[in-house]
């Protein structure tokens, strides 16, 4: 995916992804890639008991009950950014409010 979003930012778009990416060194490693400052890490945080009360799919359940294999933040650890440029707080934000947020770092 940063491969791509590189490609895509060489030819002068603007790139927004949105993925889990739950190992630091992944996330470093794109960051790397791109030049200083287009990079822009959104962390979109929230409890893993609000991640389970939030899923639809029942996903977390399957995890749980040993269904799904290598699941983040189940069996599989999630590396939270130590310092993202954007921090969205679901428990505090809405979603409007996240929305404006980041659209007021992108755009200042």
């Amino acid at each position: 995916m940063g491969e791509v979003a590189k490609l895509m930012t060489d030819a002068g778009l603007i790139v927004i992804t949105a993925f889990i990416s739950p190992f630091r060194s992944e996330r470093d490693m794109v960051r790397q890639m791109m030049q200083p400052g287009e990079f822009v890490e959104v962390h979109i945080d929230t409890s893993l008991a609000e991640a389970e009360r939030r899923d639809v799919k029942g996903l977390y359940k399957k995890a749980r009950a040993g269904d799904l294999k290598n699941f983040t933040g189940i069996d599989s650890p999630y590396e939270a950014p130590v310092d993202p440029e954007i921090h969205i707080d679901t428990l505090t934000m809405t979603a409007e409010e996240a929305a404006d947020a980041i659209v007021a770092r992108l755009i200042p």
